[in-house]
């Protein structure tokens, strides 16, 4: 049985790769489905946020390396990509796989250290998994674990400290250039958890007015509401984007939803007073020539690794605990790992020896009804078995191992008597 976590991530991918990479959330059911196919019916859940896309796959029949290779294969034919992966992905076997699943879940292999969003988009991704029928006993006890570890170091460590998350960075960062948010007008393009917890800070600050723009109006009107902001489409943001002194942007679009003519008017009208844009989409919801504009300040995820630093102190040590409380999670999906193979070992040892035995017997009751000798059949089916029980062993031994003492074991598993 054979388990990797194959992925990309902010740290060894740019952003430019990481979008070419990335899948819409309302398709990765259908993607997870295909993938299980292309592997051969093995089990997956696929990730795919604006910092991460990774693969998890579970394999009785190949491995590591097997599959390694035909997800590496997979991806750079759907995708149609030109550009070699190999030294932009990382793959992880067995117990390490285990482990960065549990430290993806916790926050520690985030961009910003203990972030909480995660956990809820590998939940997500896990829901889609089930209901496209791609996880199995395997990937359920790893989830399972997966999620009971999180927790665990959410509510025995300080990792969660401070509100230090991709969207408080981002209020951080439009600190630096504006001094008082009471007469700033924000607007907000999709309507997720990103979006919302950005909404959060930025009320907080005390912020003049909010702006709600979504493909589905029904959700900006939601979060227009408890924010006490007006909801738009997205087919009315040119209308409305020379009100905003600052966009955040994050939707699950494969296309830019801003372009640089767009942003080129609204400045414009805004008679050069600046605007302050950030894209924390992947692929990117505004196109990168915006950020060459006059007057425009334009940031996406991979700009706000200076600014997450602050507020890291406490996390850093809390991280050291966290791994300590994920080893133990991680050592006990390993011991039922371990247990669930020794018990197929067992079954397909009863299976192979049960169906050597079925057929010696019925050769047995064939002679015996051909007027054979009884006794000679019962000596003749006792020595058959004994032969073809002890074949395998014996090979074993005459091929003996200097660095295996195969006769020791085999004296213990057959519980010989020590003649010395």
């Amino acid at each position: 049985m054979s388990l990797i976590a194959l992925g990309i991530n902010h740290k060894t991918a740019s952003l430019a790769v990481r979008e070419k990479v990335a899948f819409a959330d309302h398709e990765l059911g259908e993607i997870m489905a295909e993938l299980a196919e292309a592997l051969h019916q093995c089990e997956v859940a696929v990730l795919s946020t604006c910092n991460r896309v990774e693969f998890y796959v579970s394999s009785d029949n190949q491995t590591p390396e097997q599959l390694r290779e035909q997800l590496l294969h997979w991806l750079q034919v759907k995708k149609q990509l030109h550009e070699d992966l190999h030294s932009a992905v990382y793959c992880h076997d067995e117990e390490k796989a285990v482990l960065h699943l549990m430290r993806v879940a916790s926050g520690l292999d985030s961009m910003v250290l203990g972030e909480p969003q995660i956990l809820g988009q590998l939940k997500a991704s896990y829901q889609k998994a089930r209901r496209a029928g791609t996880i199995n006993q395997v990937m359920e006890r790893l989830f399972q674990k997966t999620f009971s570890a999180a927790k665990r170091v959410r509510h025995e460590t300080d990792i969660g400290t401070n509100p230090v998350s991709v969207a408080y960075a981002a209020v951080s960062l439009a600190k630096h250039v504006f001094a008082d948010f009471s007469k700033l007008t924000v607007m907000y393009v999709g309507a997720g958890e990103t979006i919302e917890l950005a909404a959060r800070h930025l009320q907080q600050q005390g912020v003049g007015k909010m702006i709600m723009a979504n493909r589905t109006l029904a959700n900006a009107q939601k979060l227009a509401k408890e924010f006490e902001g007006k909801a738009i489409g997205l087919e009315a943001i040119p209308h409305y984007l020379s009100q905003a002194d600052i966009v955040i942007s994050s939707t699950g679009s494969m296309l830019p939803i801003i372009g640089k003519g767009m942003v080129e008017q609204a400045v414009k009208e805004r008679r050069r007073r600046s605007m302050f844009m950030v894209d924390l989409a992947v692929p990117r919801d505004i196109e990168s020539s915006v950020g060459k504009l006059d007057d425009v300040y334009l940031y996406t995820v991979d700009d706000l690794e200076g600014v997450i630093q602050e507020n890291m102190q406490a996390r850093q040590e809390a991280a050291a605990e966290a791994e300590h409380i994920l080893r133990h999670f991680s050592d006990e999906f390993r011991q039922w790992q371990l247990g669930r193979q020794k018990h197929d070992t067992v079954r397909e040892l009863q299976q192979k020896y049960s169906d050597v035995a079925q057929n010696e017997l019925q050769r047995a009751k064939a002679q015996l009804a051909n007027d054979g000798d009884p006794e000679q059949v019962m000596e003749q089916l006792a020595h058959r078995l004994t032969k073809k029980f002890l074949h395998q062993p014996l090979v074993w031994l005459r091929n003996e191992d200097d660095e295996v003492d195969t006769h020791e074991v085999l004296r213990k598993l057959f519980d010989l008597e020590d003649d010395n």
